[in-house]
């Protein structure tokens, strides 16, 4: 088999080498996957840089939260999977041709399924639905206001949103994203150019009741000023690099909640019933076309390097795939 270590952290093409093993039996109640695709998320490179999650990094570590492939061998006591089942593991150390999981953390990929679409729905679809679903108590017609509305993410929140019958202001960097925005469903959409981003939106007439932060930093400040009273804001991404900032006046006098949200920590707090739940929809969803994610470019598994620092780059149009050619 092989797989992408790093043993160091700092920038992630430095840092990333795809190494062999010898091919790992499972275990009892484990099954064996051929990987094919495996998809690079911004989540990926913070965790080679150093910068992601709350445990410090034990190294050596395989990157890759998401992957399709399919089962190859059976551990003792496996039912309910079969040899040759396409599925999507709900496991982490995806950057690999070969992977050992727990039988019951599989999530089936039905025939039919566009398998590059499924190898990137465990991830950016899951925390678009959840963050709109269990953050705050939204109704048809309340207003969600997001940064970074051109990222994997924040294309799924437009559409899951419509789909809610929910309205969203979107700010993005780049003038050329406004219109394949709003062809997405985007109710408005704001060129970030520097302006007062809280009075851009206030001049919409929005007063959200959720805003979505990716960025953190002063971009947190001025989305959690454009919430109406009592309204909520969570941070999930921090591009920027710095810390989310939020004013006194928004927590003291206008009742402003500030969180976070990591989709880890939802499946921790989760129950079978709603992981089960939650993948369905998204899974027959994207079976009726509901949603689909760009792709720029897909790089054979011992190209690692020059595809991490692909999807490292600003101003992609899609998502950077990882193949087991």
């Amino acid at each position: 088999m092989r797989k992408v270590v790093f043993e160091a952290l700092g920038t992630p093409a430095d840092m990333v080498k795809v190494i062999e093993l010898p091919d790992p039996e499972p275990a009892p109640g484990q099954v064996r996957l051929r990987l094919k695709i495996m998809p690079i998320n911004p989540a990926d490179l913070l965790r080679i840089e150093g910068r992601y999650g709350a445990e410090a990094e034990t190294l050596p570590a395989t990157p890759g939260a998401e992957a399709y492939g399919i089962v190859d061998a059976l551990g003792e006591g496996v039912e309910g999977v079969n040899i040759g089942d396409p599925v999507l593991p709900l496991g982490v150390g995806c950057w690999a041709d070969t992977l050992i999981c727990d039988a019951r953390a599989l999530i089936p990929a039905p025939a039919g399924v566009d398998v590059e679409q499924a190898a990137m729905l465990k991830a950016n679809p899951a925390t678009a639905e959840a963050m709109l679903t269990s953050i705050a108590d939204l109704a048809p017609g309340d207003w969600v206001a997001q940064n970074a509305a051109n990222s994997a993410v924040g294309r799924l929140v437009i559409r899951f949103a419509k789909e809610k019958g929910l309205k969203t202001v979107n700010i993005v960097r780049r003038a050329d994203m406004v219109e394949p925005l709003k062809a997405d469903g985007a109710d408005t959409v704001i060129v970030d150019e520097g302006q007062d981003l809280t009075a851009a939106i206030a001049a919409t007439g929005a007063a959200p009741k959720l805003a979505l932060d990716a960025i953190g930093g002063d971009a947190t400040r001025m989305l959690a000023a454009s919430l109406g009273q009592g309204g909520t804001i969570a941070t999930y991404g921090l591009l920027s690099g710095e810390e989310p900032v939020i004013g006194a006046r928004e927590l003291v006098f206008r009742g402003i909640t500030a969180t976070g949200f990591w989709l880890s920590a939802w499946f921790a707090q989760a129950s079978g019933k709603d992981v089960r739940e939650l993948y369905g929809t998204l899974m027959t969803r994207l079976l009726a076309g509901g949603f689909h994610t760009e792709v720029e470019a897909r790089y054979p598994l011992d190209r690692v390097s020059e595809a991490v620092a692909h999807a490292a780059k600003p101003g992609r149009s899609g998502k950077i795939l990882l193949t087991a050619e």
